[in-house]
This record gives C-alpha cells, structure tokens and sequence, in this order.
C-alpha cells in the first residue's frame, strides 16, 4: 500500500520542482499579478498532469500492477489523482477569476498593460491566436469535470449511471488537453517540465480515445458461458460458476476479474473463487446482494447465458514463506480465501507454497447459510487449514487480540485480510501497536473500484 502514496507524492513533487526550474522567477514576483500568473500556470501543470496520470490508469495497464500491490492499489491512486486534479482545477480557475472579481468590487486596479511586442515565432503566434477558443472551451470542460468527478465520489450514485458519466470525462480531458497546449506558457516547451508534460498529454490522449472507443482491457477479455447458479439465502449471495473454454491464462487464488453480463451496466469486478485447472477451465464468482446490480443479478443471469470475463488482475496471492499465514475474510471478503483453499486441495500432492507452512483462517460473518458454511468448512478440511468461524450475534467481534490468542506464532505470521476496509484498518492498526511489521506482512485487498 506504501507504494501508490509514493508514488501520488512524487509525481506531485517531480511537476512542481520542474515547473520551478522553467519558473524560478516565481519568488521574485514584485506584484500580485505577476504572482498570479505564476499560480495560474502551476496549478494548471498540476491539475492536468493529475488528470493525464489517472486517464492512464483508466486503461487497467499490467506493467505498474504489481509495483503499485494490485489493480485495488492502482484505482485507489487513480481515486487520489482525480480528486487531486478536481482540486487543483478549482484552485487554478479561482486564480484566473478571482482577479477579475476584485476589479470589478473595486478591491484592486484593473491593471494597465503595454503594447505587447509582435510574436515572430510561428507557433507560438499560432496558440496565441487560438487563446480565445481555448478559454472559453476549457472553462466549460471545467465545469463537466467537477461534476463529473464529483458524481464519480458519490458512493450512492447508482454504479450503472457512473459506468455511463464517468466516460465523459475522456471528453472533457481532450478538451482541457487542447487549453492547455494552447494556454501554457511557451517557454515551457523547450523545457524538462514541457518534455514530460508532452509525454503525459500524449499519453492521456490516447487513453482518452481507447476509453471512448470502448476497448478498455478488450485484449485481456474472453467469452464465457453460465454453467451453473446456485443462490444461498441466508448470506443473500449468489454462486456461478463459468466455462472458459478458450483464452483464458489462467488465475491465482486471490485474483479477480471483471465480469459483463449486461452491456449496459458495464464490467463489474468479482474476485474469483476458485482455483485454476487446465482441464476444466471454469471460474467461479461469489456475489453477495449489495446493491441494485448485484441485488438483480439472481434475476437476471440464467445457465447458458454467454458473458464476458477480463482478467486477471490483483495481487492478493498468499505468496510468501512465511512458516504461518493468518487469513482474516470479513463477510463476502471471504471469496478469495474459498479460491486458495480449493487451490491447496487440489495441489495438495504438489504444493507451490512451503510444505510446513501453517494456515489459520479467520471468517467473522453477521448473515448465517448453514450450507455456505458447511462447504467452507469442507474447503478448510481438505485444504488441511485451521478454520474459526465467527457469526457476529453469537461471538462479538473478531479483533486483534481474539486471533493472537488463537494463533500462538502470530509474531512468525503474516496476515492477508479481505473485507470491509474500516475492519481491516482497525486490525491494521492493532497489530502494530504490538510491533508487528504491517507494512511488509499486513496484506489487504482495497475492494473498491470507485
């Protein structure tokens, strides 16, 4: 999780200190307009390069994954730079307006400029004459992206809508890319601030355009066909299970996938909760019933219905060599630790992890299925792990100091954590106020798209 903070720092850091060197007059500014015109460009080449960087990440790229934790990491950066990018946007169009505000309240002169000396350059006179055009469309693609990131943050604006609006953004990008090729200062082009901000703006134009086109993942995506739904009442969550006969690479427990059964609701991301055979080629989702998607999709979805599945994604894999993993699944959380089991079952003769390694398995629950539960419990027998099952009516809650009374060899252990992201940070934290190092051995999956 560190590394997607560093990695938002440091892109801020990297614009702004090489903005300074293209602008180191910025501290000499002998007036309050000549300081504006330095804010206005720098929180320009912030919100824009913010913008481009999350356009990036829009496309679900592979090459940053497994640096940033998991595709979960890589959207909650994306999350961070868009609303990055929405503040920096109103800070830069305050210092664009503000100003004229104040003449116009008599707070300040209106100031009174010069001839301006003719442009030789044919370039720059050219931007120069589109100045106009670029204000006026930018200011209004400033306007759609607020609302348009705003509405994105809303958790309960309806995800089908999102799925629709959130596209809009590629098209207010072009636009505000256009204003600020036109609007930045021209000097800056033949500058390493100019350099990295045409790379940026190229990049984030051509992610602008494959999210238009729709062919986000589309080489990542394979057909597959229901094979089998079963629904268990008691946890209002749903099993199906999917061919994949063809193109599919393969998975480790612990991955997800997005899934489209409706064209119009968009891809929607489940982790998978089974493991990977060659010779049977299907993957199982477990979707428990947690919004107006999910809620229909019992309704909805039939055996032999054809879907598309893109993938696989995350990080989450259990990969390590420590002698003892504690697995904590909050609710639903539970999927991913289902698929490692049923992995450790079927490679049992072969295991790809240590043979001495120990596993105890955490799954603290409110909704009781007693048949979820008996097949969980199968899963945990035949993959020879120690499974405690806590309904949160019967045993309270599951807290730091109840699994380290469990798990005598918890300081050897480390913990892998699936579930609601305020019960995980609360153990997070529980844990290394008893020095246990979470940062290296506290993995948690950020089950949060938006």
């Amino acid at each position: 999780m560190r590394n997607f903070k560093r990695a938002f720092w440091a892109a801020l850091a990297v614009l702004t200190l090489l903005w300074l060197v293209a602008e180191p007059s910025v501290f000499r500014s002998s007036t309050f307009l000549e300081l504006r015109g330095s804010m206005v460009q720098l929180t320009g080449v912030l919100a824009i390069g913010c913008m481009s960087l999350a356009m990036v990440l829009a496309l679900r790229p592979r090459w940053p994954e497994a640096w940033l934790g998991g595709l979960d990491k890589m959207y909650r950066l994306h999350k961070w730079l868009g609303i990055a990018a929405l503040v920096f946007s109103v800070v830069h169009w305050l210092w664009t307006q503000a100003p004229k505000w104040a003449v116009g309240w008599g707070l300040i002169e209106r100031p009174v400029r010069g001839e301006r000396p003719p442009i030789e350059d044919p370039v720059e006179a050219f931007l120069m004459s589109q100045r106009g055009i670029a204000e006026g469309l930018g200011e209004w693609a400033f306007y759609a992206a607020v609302v348009l990131i705003a509405l994105a943050l809303i958790q309960r604006f309806p995800y089908r809508l999102f799925f629709k609006t959130h596209r809009l953004l590629a098209v207010a990008y072009l636009v505000l890319a256009f204003h600020t090729v036109v609007l930045v200062k021209f000097a800056y082009w033949t500058s390493p601030i100019g350099w990295l901000m045409a790379v940026m703006l190229a990049a984030g134009v051509w992610a602008a355009v494959v999210v238009l086109l729709r062919k986000v993942g589309a080489g990542r995506q394979v057909e597959g066909t229901i094979a089998g739904l079963h629904y268990f009442p008691g946890v209002k969550a749903l099993e199906t299970v999917i061919d994949v006969p063809q193109g599919w690479p393969g998975h480790k427990a612990g991955q997800f996938a997005f899934a489209t059964s409706d064209t119009s609701e968009g891809a929607h991301p489940y982790t998978i909760a089974s493991g990977w055979r060659d010779d049977e080629r299907k993957i199982t989702f477990v979707t428990k019933e947690l919004g107006d998607h999910t809620s229909r999709l019992p309704g909805n979805l039939r055996v032999g219905q054809k879907v598309k599945i893109e993938g696989p994604y995350g990080c989450f894999t259990f990969d390590d060599d420590c002698p003892q993993q504690i697995w904590v699944g909050g609710g639903i959380g539970v999927t991913p630790l289902i698929a490692r089991m049923k992995h450790m079952a079927a490679q049992k003769e072969a295991p790809d992890w240590p043979p001495s390694q120990q596993v105890d398995v955490f799954h603290t629950t409110a909704d009781v299925d007693e048949e979820a539960l008996n097949k969980i419990a199968s899963d945990a027998q035949n993959a020879n792990v120690r499974l405690h099952v806590l309904i949160d009516a019967r045993d309270g809650r599951l807290t730091g100091e109840r699994i380290r009374a469990a798990v005598p060899k918890w300081r050897e252990a480390s913990i892998w954590f699936c579930g609601p992201t305020g019960f995980g940070e609360a153990l997070k934290d529980d844990f290394a106020a008893q020095g246990f190092p979470v940062e290296k051995r506290f993995h948690q999956e950020l089950f949060a798209m938006r």
